[in-house]
């Protein structure tokens, strides 16, 4: 079976590097914070081009700590999209805030028509929302010059969710470099993964770092103090020697994974009926999904590939919105999110990781070339 992602491999292409620097912490005496941590941030900074990485617990806990740093609470709104992991919403309503969920455009990301059309029609009278989080949702980058420019109209902070995108780039421009802060997952299976949760934060804004990196860690200011209310929410330092590693090959990975998306798009060009993803202009996608659209041959599809040998997954099965913990306690925007809705029932995610052979990908190709018929 050709597994549709596989950490374990990631592992394996760097297990003595990782064996040693996990063997480094051990040494150290050192198992909260310190030096370990601080190197990945700023060695993970300087990758996303920001002048301060913030190192949490999670990818969930990432989006918190930004939101929070930007004075998001209870009362207050955010606006996101519902074709995303749950965690990007999950993370609103732990503020205290609500979410207000807006459609997605052909590339999966945040419809900026609709989100001009949302904050157009905002209720007189009624708190502006606070915030808005666009996703690069696979790894595509999200329309980020026409969502800044209204972001900038209405006066609205902008927390990328960059959770599949480290390194993405539009119009030369990295993602995360657009908005106030970036939020960054480092599960296991992500671009840049560890062995185990975790999340970083970047900003170019110095109070917003003195912020983040005193909420992450119960407010304090002096150790045993806390200054605001904060919360428990660290990277240790194993993981963070693990990341550091990883990041050495993180543009190589990258690369390979590009490769693979050509080599899938060149293979799978052709086929009636079946959508290949959509590349926004000007964008480099960095492929943490390379997902198809199948339409309503979906389940169909994917239960010819499984019987052929190939694994694949859906991102995502149930828009947010729609979920039992969700439904009828979010806002949506006018008109509803139908090609969000359209998604959940159409796509499908065929095996990317950067240790997949080509030899592999030949084969997804093949499979996927006899189970459309």
């Amino acid at each position: 079976m050709i597994p549709q992602t596989n950490p374990k491999a990631a592992y394996l292409a760097q297990r003595d590097e990782i064996d040693a620097a996990i063997r480094r912490v051990l040494d150290s005496g050192w198992y909260i914070q310190g030096e370990e941590v601080a190197a990945f941030e700023r060695e993970f900074a300087a990758f996303a081009g920001a002048r301060h990485g913030i190192a949490v617990a999670s990818g969930t806990d990432a989006l918190i700590v930004a939101l929070r740093a930007l004075g998001v609470g209870s009362g207050d709104s955010v606006i996101t999209v519902s074709h995303t992991a749950v965690a990007t919403v999950a993370a609103i309503e732990l503020t205290g805030a609500t979410p207000v969920l807006v459609d997605v455009d052909g590339c999966w990301t945040m419809d900026p028509a609709q989100l001009d059309a949302l904050l157009k029609q905002w209720p007189a009278g009624t708190p502006r929302p606070k915030a808005i989080i666009p996703v690069h949702l696979y790894g595509q980058p999200a329309a980020m010059p026409e969502i800044m420019a209204i972001a900038d109209r209405h006066g609205l902070a902008v927390l990328e969710d960059n959770s599949q995108a480290h390194g993405a780039r539009l119009d030369g421009k990295m993602v995360g470099r657009w908005g106030r802060i970036a939020a960054y997952s480092l599960y296991p299976t992500k671009n840049l993964g560890a062995i185990g949760d975790g999340g970083v934060i970047t900003t170019d804004d110095e109070d917003l770092a003195r912020a983040m990196r005193e909420i992450r860690e119960y407010g304090w200011r002096e150790r045993y103090v806390s200054a605001i209310a904060g919360m428990n929410s660290r990277l240790d330092p194993l993981q963070a020697a693990i990341l550091r590693v990883k990041l050495t090959r993180l543009d190589a990975d990258i690369a390979r994974r590009q490769a693979i998306a050509v080599r899938y798009t060149t293979g799978l060009s052709g086929i009636d009926g079946l959508r290949l993803p959509k590349i926004r202009v000007g964008a480099s996608p960095v492929w943490h999904q390379y997902v198809i659209d199948a339409g309503d041959r979906r389940d169909a599809l994917q239960t010819g590939l499984k019987d052929r040998g190939v694994a694949t997954l859906v991102h995502y099965p149930v828009p947010v919105h729609l979920q039992p913990a969700y439904k009828g306690r979010v806002t949506l925007a006018s008109g509803g999110l139908p090609h969000t809705e359209r998604a959940a029932g159409s796509v499908l995610s065929l095996p990317m990781f950067p240790q997949l052979e080509d030899a592999q990908v030949n084969a997804v190709i093949a499979a996927v070339r006899q189970a459309w018929g």
